[in-house]
């Protein structure tokens, strides 16, 4: 199959260091070249891939001192990409809705995956004004603000089977993987490590948005004998960081669409400590991979707790639902149903706003419209 994978640009894909959905692309694309089709990445220049890398721009956004308008690079990018739009069988976005009102014109088959969170007020007029696209949800839990938008499937996020490798004994510090944001709560993750006695390492990216509250309300915590900052970290260093862990924090306290830091613990057979929010329920086992929790009182009892959960289990988990071929198994699935769509009937289903978007345009606030079929459940 012909695949054409459009990547954000701000990060590299893969990321040097942080970096969510750009490591994602990579893990997919690598498989899908492993498989044996033909892949073409659209993405920053310093990319690393053995697909075929058609690029914008020289290097990733976020850490080019140069770069003031990254938007311009990704206007750029969709045009490089529609020039030879006729020669992909399917087109895979990983841009949010920015493609929106260029996709929608072109018959080429076309899938986008929501990386992000969707409570956001604006959005719902974008995904209703745009309601034909089929959009994959990376958890279930990230539908809910757009319940009634075009899903397609949930796709679970998948890791290269061995990239991390098991770890069979648990480490004697608590861990935290990601980035400074009032929503990742650090600083809950900093008060059970005080809490409970044990040691706390937190690898952490600190976003220029996030500056001061960094400055405000973390780094006064991390003058502690038990607080270790270490900083934003590459790939290659995750491993020693989260095999040797004795678990993962994951305190959060916003709708996390899925959170790639809580199965790449697991695939080093280091549980997860989560709160439930967001996708946590969707990924963690309670009592095999992790400890769900509700409070911080909950999170510190779980402490003793997770000491006594099977880390080979743990690594089980992760083998059996968040490995990349799964995840694109699960891909290539969908798209071959995007080329058989053409002979199934349409099916009207009810895509009515919520109350509070009651004052779209007329167009935007008709109770039905016709689409394709919505969801086909999880893949």
């Amino acid at each position: 199959m012909r695949i054409a994978q459009v990547s954000p640009l701000y990060e590299r894909t893969p990321p040097r260091l942080y970096g969510g959905t750009e490591r994602v692309v990579s893990y997919l694309t690598e498989e899908l070249v492993r498989q044996g089709h033909q892949v073409t990445l659209f993405a920053s220049g310093d990319s690393a891939t053995r697909a075929e890398l058609v690029s914008p721009c020289e290097r990733s956004l976020r850490l080019d001192p140069d770069c003031r308008d990254p938007l311009a690079y990704h206007i750029i990018m969709l045009d490089q990409l529609y020039r030879r739009a006729s020669d992909f069988d399917v087109i895979h976005f990983h841009i949010d809705y920015l493609h929106f009102a260029i996709s929608a014109k072109h018959p080429t088959p076309q899938l986008t995956t929501l990386h992000g969170r969707l409570d956001l007020p604006e959005l719902p007029y974008v995904y209703r004004h745009f309601c034909q696209m089929p959009l994959i949800s990376i958890s279930d839990a990230q539908r809910r603000p757009i319940s009634w938008a075009n899903w397609r499937a949930t796709v679970f996020h998948g890791l290269p089977k061995d990239l991390y490798s098991f770890q069979s004994e648990a480490g004697k510090y608590l861990v935290f993987l990601g980035r400074i944001s009032p929503e990742k709560r650090v600083d809950r993750a900093i008060e059970v490590a005080k809490r409970t006695g044990m040691p706390i390492r937190i690898a952490a990216k600190v976003d220029r948005a996030d500056i001061d509250y960094f400055k405000a309300v973390i780094e006064p915590l991390l003058d502690h004998s038990l607080v270790e900052f270490v900083g934003e970290i590459s790939e290659s260093e995750k491993q020693e960081l989260l095999g040797n862990a004795f678990a993962l924090l994951f305190l959060i306290d916003w709708p996390e669409p899925f959170g790639l830091a809580m199965i790449e613990a697991m695939a080093c057979g280091t549980p997860v400590i989560a709160f439930r929010h967001g996708s946590v329920s969707e990924i963690v086992e309670e009592g095999t991979s992790g400890v769900i929790v509700e409070s911080v009182e909950q999170a510190v009892e779980a402490v003793g707790r997770v000491g006594t959960l099977n880390r080979a289990a743990c690594r089980a988990a992760f083998d059996r639902r968040f490995t990349g071929a799964q995840m694109a198994r699960n891909y290539l699935a969908q798209y071959n149903r995007l080329q058989s769509d053409s002979v199934h009937a349409p099916k009207e289903i009810d895509l009515r706003m919520p109350p509070q978007a009651a004052s779209c345009s007329a167009h935007q606030t008709h109770s039905r419209l016709t689409v394709l079929e919505a969801r086909d459940g999880n893949a």
